[in-house]
């Protein structure tokens, strides 16, 4: 009877089989962990993501447990060549834990899928059938994303909070927000016209390495809502291409969303100069970015084994 190889061995056959110029560990924590053992046995430079806030999810889940996670981070990653940080704000909290030889490598964003034109003034009536103002979030339902907090902006008269995704929170979510509307999850084309029909989006979660739906929404061209912390410092300019408060503050929330439900024209420049900012972020821009990471990584291991 035929008793398939383990993992590591499949791993370890792959590689030696595919004769790789460089291993991209995409996620470094399971299996990517014996990848860069592998890659570091054939000689091969390997280039690792960081893409999760491990430490932010042990003190939501666990309340302990941060020290242990930088410690696996700093483990796992300095075993890499390079580790590519999506944000400044992870590229700085990489440096204090002691993760060596890091660089910036943002996502991109379809500025083609995801944009102004798709606004559906029939989904707008659907949803706000009294024109209320539509402020929208996208993501996971789970306890570190805090969708909670929109609590206090759904109470606000003339605002209507619609919440697309699904996720272990949902039950808990439809009684905090028992005016929303809970559209599940959206994907593709029907994403993209859901975003383009807000009239704000307000991201919640404070642990976000970079935060893409930021960058969607911007994209479709909407004022944008996120707190002053990780990713979002970097994708809002504060007051010029969205709205930056303080974390896990629903009153900075609530704040921010009255302002926006009384100033229409503060919503229409926040949401065009947030297009502006993201049109030259694209999926193949980003791209040419991670292939000059690599050519760098491949010359500096060519220099130090000569």
């Amino acid at each position: 009877m035929y008793k398939s190889p383990p993992p590591s061995r499949k791993l370890a056959a792959a590689i030696a089989g595919h004769r790789p110029d460089i291993v991209h560990l995409a996620s470094p924590f399971v299996l990517g962990v014996r990848g860069a053992a592998l890659a570091a046995r054939a000689g091969v430079p390997a280039v690792a993501v960081y893409q999760t806030d491990l430490a932010g999810y042990a003190r939501t889940y666990l309340g302990a447990g941060e020290l242990a996670a930088w410690r696996r981070i700093r483990a796992v990653h300095s075993a890499a060549d390079l580790t590519l940080a999506p944000s400044t704000a992870s590229l700085r909290a990489l440096a204090e834990h002691g993760v060596p030889r890091t660089e910036l490598w943002p996502r991109g964003v379809d500025t083609a899928r995801f944009r102004p034109e798709l606004r559906d003034p029939s989904l707008r009536s659907e949803l706000a059938p009294g024109g209320e103002l539509l402020v929208g979030y996208v993501g996971r339902l789970a306890p570190e994303k805090h969708v909670e907090l929109l609590a206090g902006a759904a109470a606000l008269p003339g605002v209507r909070v619609v919440v697309v995704g699904d996720g272990p929170s949902q039950t808990a979510l439809r009684a905090a927000l028992p005016r929303a509307r809970f559209l599940g999850r959206r994907t593709g084309d029907d994403l993209a016209r859901v975003y383009a029909s807000l009239d704000v989006f307000a991201h919640t979660g404070p642990f976000e390495t970079f935060c893409q739906t930021v960058q969607e929404a911007q994209a479709s061209g909407v004022a944008t809502v996120a707190p002053a912390v990780g990713g979002p410092l970097d994708l809002i300019d504060h007051g010029r291409t969205g709205l930056l408060v303080a974390p896990r503050d629903p009153g900075a929330l609530r704040e921010a969303v009255r302002v926006l439900r009384d100033d229409p024209a503060l919503r229409a420049a926040l949401g065009r100069a947030g297009r502006a900012a993201v049109e030259d972020r694209t999926w193949e821009a980003v791209g040419d970015q991670l292939l000059e990471h690599y050519a760098r990584v491949r010359h500096e291991r060519a220099v130090a084994v000569r």
